[in-house]
């Protein structure tokens, strides 16, 4: 008898306007994993949220679009670790076990699957995952919180100020002032919880900062304001790794546009990502020493893709933020600073699986009961 695969869950689509981009992170996953050692099985999800069954999910990954309607939950009883089938027109009682899991690989970029939300659901239901848990996951999508965590870990980051929708809708003029009184321009206009670059606005003028809130308001309730930099170079570094990160080369993003959006990472064929980068041997290091700080700063675990801005003139390194969820096609950054630090694409897909799988044992050594006898006993 041979020995028996691992069975790997692996999630995508979701309700994000990241929501096409993990398509192919699902299918690179599929095409490198060992298939000796695992059987994939594709979870899709709508941009409504309903769970697809995986027969459907594979048509979907083929398509490019989730059509099915066989829709399907995941157990939330620990000793289940199955996918039941929930269609509408089939009784309550008649719902069987479609697949069991032994691990789930999420590749849901952005919100409701990068955000702790999905972390949460795997966590009740006793399921091992790759990547972070549940409060590493929000704390990171949260760039308020983050950036929060950051300064208190005294990480350099950029002056940074967060406005809340209701409050912009409420009093404009008093919330434009207060930026321009406290900001230079350039700065930058995001959501808080979105990634891939998406309703960001680099503003150069006053006349442009109204429209740039509007736009990030329209995907977010938070909104940040950051300090721009001029003559800056855009780096990232992959972590890999639980309670004992390492920390991968150093590569540079040189974007199609003026800064690193969303046509730039996956419209615009000129954007270049350079692997390594040409940096000294001491900026490399240093920026690696602060990929790591920021890692065990929000407790990551599995993998994390760390950016950073570094000053073209006097190399002072600026953390941006930290991914904890990255792109994960084999020509993503993440994938590709591994393999220049040695590790392929396929030996690290193994190696997060094998980190989730150890990250779950050893939680599984905590308590949940507490024995009075022992009190008693003092």
């Amino acid at each position: 008898m041979g020995v028996k695969k691992i069975r790997v869950g692996l999630i995508f689509g979701g309700r994000s306007g990241e929501h096409e981009v993990s398509f192919c992170s699902a299918s690179s996953i599929i095409k490198a994993i060992n298939k000796d050692k695992y059987t994939i099985v594709p979870i899709g999800i709508t941009k409504e949220g309903r769970w697809i069954s995986p027969q459907d999910s594979e048509l979907a990954l083929q398509s490019g679009k989730i059509e099915g309607k066989s829709t399907v939950i995941l157990l939330n009883d620990p000793s289940g670790n199955a996918l039941i089938r929930t269609d509408n027109n089939q009784r309550s009682d008649k719902r069987s076990a479609l697949e069991r899991v032994d691990v789930i690989f999420p590749v849901l970029h952005g919100p409701y699957g990068e955000d702790g939300t999905v972390q949460g659901l795997l966590e009740v239901a006793n399921i091992p995952y790759v990547g972070a848990g549940v409060a590493a996951s929000a704390i990171s999508m949260d760039k308020d919180l983050m950036k929060t965590i950051f300064q208190q870990r005294d990480l350099p980051i950029l002056k940074w100020m967060t406005i809340r929708r209701k409050e912009w809708q409420k009093d404009k003029e008093k919330i434009l002032s207060s930026i321009e009184n406290g900001f230079e321009y350039p700065l930058f206009v995001k959501p808080t919880n979105l990634g891939s670059s998406v309703g960001i606005t680099k503003v150069h003028e006053k006349e442009e900062l109204e429209g740039a809130i509007d736009l990030a308001s329209s995907y977010d309730r938070k909104i940040l304001i950051e300090e721009g930099l001029e003559e800056v170079r855009e780096m990232e570094c992959g972590v890999l790794g639980n309670d004992e990160p390492r920390a991968s080369v150093v590569g540079e993003v040189i974007p199609a546009g003026e800064f690193y959006d969303y046509d730039s990472k996956y419209i615009n064929k000129e954007t270049q990502l350079i692997v390594p980068a040409d940096l000294s041997d001491g900026v490399s290091q240093e920026v690696q020493e602060i990929a790591l700080r920021a890692f065990k700063a929000v407790d990551a675990a599995g993998m994390a893709r760390v950016d950073f801005f570094v000053s073209k003139k006097e190399n002072k390194i600026y953390l941006s933020e930290i991914n904890t969820i990255p792109g994960f096609t084999s020509v993503s950054m993440y994938p590709r600073l591994w393999e220049a630090s040695g590790v392929s694409y396929p030996d690290l897909i193994d190696q997060l699986i094998q980190l989730a799988l150890e990250r779950h044992q050893d939680k599984k050594k905590n308590k949940i009961s507490y024995d009075e006898s022992k009190l008693l006993d003092k």
